[in-house]
């Protein structure tokens, strides 16, 4: 009977987004999520997997493909998965955070319905709840271009994910009580590379092809760099944007960043370190995994390839490096120049500052002095059904507030096709990393100190770079320009995962009066309901 009613729910999903996205190709897939045994460094851990993989499986489309994940819940407790740089156009519903969906029971299932809309690019996807992505059950996502838009480059012999990051040898539900406790997390065990540890995954290649390199930081506290051995990696994509081709000797990689580099396999036939160590971190910590030549009969022998350690001028000075590419079609035939952000005058400012107060005893973290507490119901779905008193908007202000931290569902207003500043701002020793759901940015500006309306004066209003994810330095700021052509309620967070479940996030409500499917598509029909909203009907209002 379960098989029948997801077999009726596809069909009604494959006729429900032809009506809205014509032609565009389907990719249906069927997750199982379970807990199983995992030993990325060595010891017996209870990690995630889907369909018995960690990591999990990568998710390969094209543009404007539409993909239909039905995701069946086999853990003892409530589960999401969220798409880290999938911008869901018209489709907030998707989102697949505890703000926009309620969570797959036990024992159920949810299915995804998403369209890769007018994106290319390099992305990944996590597990949303529960601080489960300390568990793993996260995978890669790859848009490839459609076949008559011109891409950059010439295609490369072959395609690696790199999944990195930080990792724990203590299980998900520990780690959650320690913050639940109101205590910062201890120092990462270790760095995994693909789910494992030193020198336990190996790239193979062809001497003399090129490769290209689909680099994730699927981390949970700590920044990243990536270098391989003897090699120099050509920048050609950052989520979603093509690059000028810079040449570097190794890449900084903050949390819930993605990076593509082309590789050429030039060098004597061996094997070669793929390193990855920790940035402003005291001790470094380092992993391996092996590139491998395929005519080589030579393992890697020696250290490693040392990285910069905790210089932060020299990671600025690389982000800075990191331009658009004018010339270069993006997922439509024009230019990724054609559109000329630097002329356009943003209609509002928003600062954002970061902080870690104790609030009732407990360590929390906050945005504007406002740290954010979940709702029983979603928001999404209180503002669809007009449930009163579960979130006011203007719960968190535009500007720092210099006061002490204090608790709340906090919501931002937002108007839709609005052109926005927004300023994050780092008072504190430690890097930061920021997320906007749903929407890609310009990083127009970034520098040590105090920002203020003279720090205009030195934007790059011209080639710089449009992604879903920036870091922000000790005691600095970043500035970005984002325009808000995303209908939906969206959440912007902190990428260091302690500070997110603590609280360092809030959600930006875009509002369209139109109430058109020109703007956003409708509750879908399969909408989990939950909370307040529970025992409503899904049919459009």
């Amino acid at each position: 009977m379960r098989d029948k009613k997801l077999l009726c729910s596809l069909i009604f999903f494959f006729f429900f987004v032809s009506y809205v996205s014509g032609e565009d190709p389907y990719r249906f897939l069927t997750w199982k999520v379970t807990f199983g045994d995992i030993y990325p460094l060595g010891v017996k851990q209870r990690g995630i997997l889907i369909n018995g993989q960690f990591p999990g499986p990568r998710i390969d489309s094209v543009t404007n493909d539409n993909l239909i994940i039905s995701v069946f819940n086999y853990l003892n407790e409530p589960f999401l998965i969220s798409w880290n740089g999938l911008q869901q156009r018209r489709n907030s519903w998707q989102d697949g955070v505890s703000g926009t969906n309620c969570p797959i029971p036990p024992g159920k299932n949810f299915t995804y319905v998403l369209q890769v809309k007018d994106q290319i690019g390099s992305f990944f996807y996590f597990p949303s709840l529960a601080f489960h992505k300390a568990a793993g059950g996260f995978g890669g996502i790859t848009i490839w271009s459609r076949p008559r838009i011109p891409v950059p480059f010439p295609p490369p012999a072959g395609e690696f994910t790199v999944l990195a990051g930080d990792w724990f040898k203590r299980n998900h539900t520990y780690l959650r009580a320690i913050l639940d406790r109101g205590h910062n997390l201890p120092f990462p065990d270790g760095l995994l590379i693909n789910g494992r540890g030193w020198n336990g995954y190996t790239f193979t290649v062809d001497q003399g092809k090129t490769y290209r390199f689909r680099i994730s930081n699927v981390g949970l506290t700590t920044s990243i760099n990536f270098r391989i051995q003897g090699h120099r990696l050509k920048l050609v994509e950052v989520e979603g944007s093509h690059t000028l081709q810079n040449s570097y000797s190794s890449l900084d990689i903050h949390l819930g960043q993605s990076y593509s580099v082309l590789v050429t396999a030039d060098q004597p036939p061996m094997d070669y370190y793929v390193a990855v160590s920790s940035r402003f971190t005291s001790p470094v910590l380092t992993t391996t995994a092996v590139l491998h030549y395929s005519n080589s009969f030579r393992g890697v022998s020696g250290p490693p390839p040392g990285g910069p350690t905790v210089q932060i001028d020299w990671s600025l000075n690389q982000a800075r490096s990191i331009r658009w590419n004018l010339t270069a079609s993006g997922p439509r035939p024009n230019p990724q120049g054609s559109y000329h952000y630097g002329l356009i005058k943003p209609a509002r400012t928003i600062r954002l500052a970061n902080s870690a107060p104790i609030i009732n005893g407990k360590q929390r973290y906050a945005v504007n002095s406002v740290s954010y507490t979940p709702a029983s119901t979603p928001l999404k779905l209180a503002d669809y059904y007009k449930i009163g008193g579960v979130f006011n908007l203007g719960s968190i202000p535009d500007y720092p507030t210099g006061g002490g931290g204090y608790l709340q569902t906090s919501v931002m207003a937002a108007d839709f096709r609005s052109f926005i500043e927004v300023i994050f701002e780092n008072w504190e020793n430690t890097v930061q990393s920021w997320h906007i759901d749903g929407h890609s940015f310009f990083i127009v500006g970034m520098d040590g100190g105090q920002w203020s309306p003279a720090s205009r004066l030195g934007y790059n209003l011209r080639d710089t770079v449009a992604r879903c994810t920036t870091q922000v330095y000790p005691k600095s700021w970043t500035a970005v320009y984002v325009a808000l052509d995303n209908v939906g309620m969206w959440n912007i967070r902190s990428e260091n995962w302690a500070r997110q479940y603590l609280g360092q996030q809030f959600y930006l409500r875009v509002y369209s009066p139109a109430n058109s499917w020109r703007d956003e598509y409708p509750i879908p029909k399969n909408a989990l309901l939950c909370g307040r909203a529970a025992g409503r009907h899904t049919r459009p209002l």
